[in-house]
């Protein structure tokens, strides 16, 4: 199967992106009343030096579109002069045009008057005008290489799930704005500033969908500041979501990521950057826009930082200019892209494929938007396990007719499926793939169980459970026993897993074996993991939720879910490319087009390790050419390896 690697095509200059999200220290969101173009030279300079190619930058609504037909003209040739430093340095970047909130406070143009911004037909207009007049400004300048029409629309035009707009009415918005762009003559390539936090990628409806406005941008550009209980999920994060933001097919750009050194430390604000570097280019995201280019000490007592004072502490330079930890990784990561030669590169096929419930983004009649987190970090929790196991898979999409073909299919504590996606399995388990499904029961008592028809016939069982009843798991820990061979697990091997979930979720579903066979128990003697043979495949079924259980649990990764990914790629022939004994240790290829390869390996231990890579040839250094056999990992570290 293939895997999303969509590149931009612009300016071969400044590709692939890697940059700031940038606000002069001068003033951070009114530094155009405060422009001072020695300090902006200055303040790209650093971003140079260190690699980076473009920057993102702002159109301040209130003050470049200070009255309904009026452009403030001043703000504009100071614009031009910012251009023009790019322009300088050898940089491109994005200019932004519905810029009204901003670092955690919303600034209206004084004269907007409450109205509302999708769905006022004046208001809209209005919009589009500002859009329209600022692209024919700047659209010839060298240094534009590309448009977002927003920054975050969801936390502006109406305040997040309080009253969000229906998607219609979003895209007619998106549409007419997009439109505005191009009919001014801007080329270059356009995205809506969003933060990709729809249905599509969250299971959260605000309006804004991928697929329903991807007939009129160019890029999705995810925003991702989420949070976690476990590091390994958390490093992983940015590369999930950007995954789910290929949905339409096109180039993802991690348009925000970074994180306030108020809130960790100078290491730890290092690690996070190159985890969610290198992990977001193995998820398919081919542009890097950090947020942001600098802190704001001396912006102390105006807002947002008054208010807000860690947002003064995003910067990936301090104060003074001076580079800080993150702005030291990105460094590295552009060393990296220009060693590998990153905008001919691809990711390498897999065998594998994470299924993605349709019920994540689409509303069927009676459907509880409550199934929608669950769904969301089962899913999350696989990704991690599949990449301990050194698996890479294609995420697929219900909704879209499971897309190609693969050799082995995942559903982590799936418990909805269509009728359609039922069948489509099972005829897929006949001709040669392996369907694995982890049963759950859901996190709410209403229509526990499963949701979707003849679990029985798929997996060859009847279960046994008694209606409306979870039948819950009292261990604390999981223990599966297996009691034959399976792929390189030996009988009498026992899996441990961590039990968690709430008094819906925290069960398991008891079944009599019919033309299915047990290959591994609980401690209780009960069929734990369950086989059934069907033409050239299989079904395999696992009776608990071990996805659902793990990402219920703090500090859990990584857990042995990864053992028995390996175990079902060796039954199923799903290749690993390259594998490394230490669950720490993740393992991925990208694919040169002059038919080079390179082998990464991100760690997620704490600690230093030395692990000894196993791959069909030899690796490499990619800048010396030596030949590499074992190779020393520092803690949460990253090699990049040639393999020939």
């Amino acid at each position: 199967m293939r895997r999303h690697s969509a590149h931009l095509t612009h300016d071969p200059a400044v590709l692939p992106w890697l940059g700031a999200n940038f606000w002069s220290r001068t003033g951070g969101p009114l530094m155009w009343r405060d422009y001072d173009p020695k300090t902006v030279r200055e303040e790209l300079g650093v971003l140079r030096e260190h690699g980076l190619t473009m920057t993102r930058s702002f159109f301040y609504w209130p003050d470049f579109h200070p009255e309904p037909h009026r452009i403030d003209e001043t703000l504009c040739e100071r614009f031009a002069d910012f251009l023009d430093a790019h322009t300088e340095a050898g940089m491109g970047t994005v200019p932004t045009f519905i810029v009204g909130h901003m670092s955690g406070e919303n600034w209206d143009p004084v004269w907007r008057g409450g109205r509302d911004l999708y769905e006022d037909v004046w208001m809209v207009g209005r919009q589009a005008w500002f859009a329209s007049q600022m692209t024919r400004r700047f659209k010839d300048h060298p240094a534009v290489t590309g448009w977002l029409v927003t920054n975050e629309m969801p936390g502006y035009g109406r305040i997040y799930q309080e009253n969000p707009p229906s998607s219609d009415v979003v895209t007619a918005w998106a549409q007419a704005l997009c439109n505005a762009v191009r009919a001014a003559g801007g080329t270059q390539p356009l995205s809506l500033g969003d933060g990709a936090w729809g249905i599509e990628v969250t299971g959260r409806d605000n309006g804004f969908s991928l697929r329903d406005t991807a007939e009129y941008v160019d890029f999705v550009g995810p925003h991702v500041y989420r949070s976690d209980t476990d590091r390994p999920r958390q490093h992983h994060r940015a590369a999930f979501e950007c995954e789910l933001a290929s949905v339409t097919g096109q180039p993802v750009v991690l348009e925000e990521f970074g994180l306030s050194t108020d809130t960790v430390s100078a290491e730890n604000a290092g690690i996070y950057y190159r985890q969610t570097l290198h992990n977001s280019l193995l998820g398919g995201a081919t542009g890097w826009i950090a947020w942001n280019n600098t802190d704001y000490d001396d912006l102390w007592d105006r807002s947002p930082y008054d208010h807000h004072p860690f947002e003064m502490h995003f910067g990936i330079t301090d104060g003074e200019g001076a580079p800080k930890a993150p702005l030291l990784e990105l460094a590295e990561f552009a060393d990296v892209l220009r060693a590998v030669d990153f905008p001919r590169c691809t990711r390498a096929d897999t065998d594998a494929a994470l299924v993605v419930p349709a019920f994540l983004e689409r509303g069927y009649p009676y459907s509880r938007p409550a199934d929608r987190p669950l769904i969301f970090t089962s899913l999350h929790q696989a990704y991690v396990a599949a990449r301990a196991a050194d698996l890479p898979a294609a995420l697929v999409r219900e909704a879209d007719g499971l897309p190609g073909h693969a050799k082995l299919y995942l559903l982590p504590a799936t418990r909805q499926l269509t009728t359609r996606t039922r069948r489509e399995l099972a005829r897929r388990a006949e001709e040669g793939a392996t369907v694995y499904l982890s049963f759950c029961s859901g996190e709410h008592p209403g229509t526990r169980g499963p949701w979707f028809d003849d679990l029985d016939g798929l997996f060859g069982v009847e279960l046994q459970l008694s209606y409306g009843v979870a039948e819950p798991v009292t261990d604390d820990v999981l223990e599966m026993t297996f009691t034959e061979d399976f792929g390189p697990l030996a009988a009498g091997e026992t899996l441990t897993f961590p039990v968690a979930g709430n008094e819906d979720s925290r069960a398991y579903l008891p079944v009599v074996p019919r033309d299915a066979r047990v290959v591994a128990v609980d401690a209780h003697g009960r069929p734990a993991l369950l086989v059934r043979a069907t033409g050239r495949g299989r079904t395999v079924l696992a009776t608990y939720p071990l996805e659902h259980m793990a990402a219920r649990t703090a500090h859990v990764n990584p857990e042995q879910t990864h053992r028995l990914y390996a175990a079902l790629a060796e039954v199923a022939g799903a290749v690993r490319p390259v594998t490394v004994d230490s669950p720490y240790v993740g393992a991925d290829l990208l694919r040169h087009e002059d038919g080079r390869s390179f082998v990464w390996l991100v760690s997620q231990s704490p600690e230093e390790l030395t692990v000894r890579p196993r791959a069909a040839g030899a690796l490499h250094d990619v800048s010396t050419g030596e030949r590499i056999t074992d190779v020393r990992l520092a803690p949460y570290g990253v090699a990049v390896l040639e393999l020939t």
